[in-house]
């Protein structure tokens, strides 16, 4: 896929009315990051507690609604200090795409890339969404969550994709079907039984997805996911797996063969509605996606 294509908005990511906030925040990425903390808190991990009545800004899905909530509280350009307990309530997934809303909006190509990273809690594997952007010469992963004044001991802004911090959804389910790894210790978070085979493998759809500009939420369920490797036919995301892999090597025929399927194969897809799950409330909603722009 050409670079260009990532310079553009997704319907996630196009602030809509709000082109003006992002244009002003300059594009370097430790501005961006350091914007995006003060706009979003994460709704679970941000280290205040968030009236419950809050929690469900979490499933605000698209950029220009996240930016209506901040707006509706701080008309103020995106600098301007926000307490912490009245920032937006997202999750890794809205850190990244508000950071790759500024990017674009900047004409600067960057995606979201969905797998699990090491660095929260020592021995376990947390899903994750990270910012990849094109610095000109190579492809760069940041994770703009992450605070560098914390003591993290790696570069948050360059992350080395050889390191073991960070890993896409496409290598942690190859090296679960190599048998090389636990799958047990990938999932939510260790207290809960949202891990394991089936949960990497949704993570590689969603992977997918994220690749294509469909920067769904974390909690969105498409046909081709399943809840039970045992029974699925695994020959779909065997393949994906593989060309992204492929793709990220720098393979164009493997870059174009997962458009080509992202298009033709209804099941790896939303299409106009999604079913989504609130990580909040439990509740199960169908969202019509087609109440935001359908450019690309």
């Amino acid at each position: 896929m050409d670079i260009d294509h990532y310079r553009q908005h997704s319907p996630y990511s196009d602030p809509g009315r709000h082109g003006a906030l992002l244009d002003a925040v300059p594009a370097d990425i430790a501005s961006v990051a350091a914007t995006v903390r003060n706009v979003i808190v994460h709704y679970r991990a941000g280290g205040v507690e968030l009236p419950p009545d809050r929690l469900e800004e979490v499933n605000g899905r698209w950029v220009d609604r996240i930016l209506d909530t901040d707006q509706s509280r701080f008309p103020l350009p995106l600098a301007a200090e926000r307490p912490a307990v009245d920032r937006v309530a997202g999750c890794c997934r809205d850190y990244t795409l508000l950071s790759v809303a500024v990017l674009r909006q900047h004409g600067v190509p960057s995606r979201s890339r969905v797998g699990f990273a090491s660095y929260f809690v020592p021995g376990w594997h947390h899903d994750h969404v990270l910012v990849e952007y094109w610095d000109a010469h190579r492809w760069v992963w940041v994770d703009p969550e992450v605070d560098p004044t914390g003591d993290w001991g790696f570069d948050g802004y360059d992350i080395d994709p050889k390191a073991g911090l960070f890993d896409s959804a496409a290598r942690v389910w190859s090296a679960y079907r190599a048998g090389t790894i636990d799958p047990e210790v990938y999932g939510v978070n260790p207290e809960l039984p949202i891990r394991g085979d089936w949960f990497i493998h949704n993570s590689v759809l969603l992977e997918l997805a994220h690749r294509q500009k469909d920067e769904l939420l974390l909690w969105d369920s498409l046909d081709a996911m399943t809840d039970d490797v045992s029974t699925a036919d695994l020959t779909v995301v065997d393949e994906i797996a593989s060309l992204l892999l492929a793709a990220d090597d720098g393979d164009e025929a493997a870059e174009k063969a997962l458009a080509d399927r992202y298009a033709s194969d209804a099941r790896l897809r939303p299409g106009s509605r999604v079913r989504s799950i609130s990580p909040v409330s439990g509740t199960v909603s169908t969202v019509d996606l087609g109440t935001r722009p359908t450019r690309r």
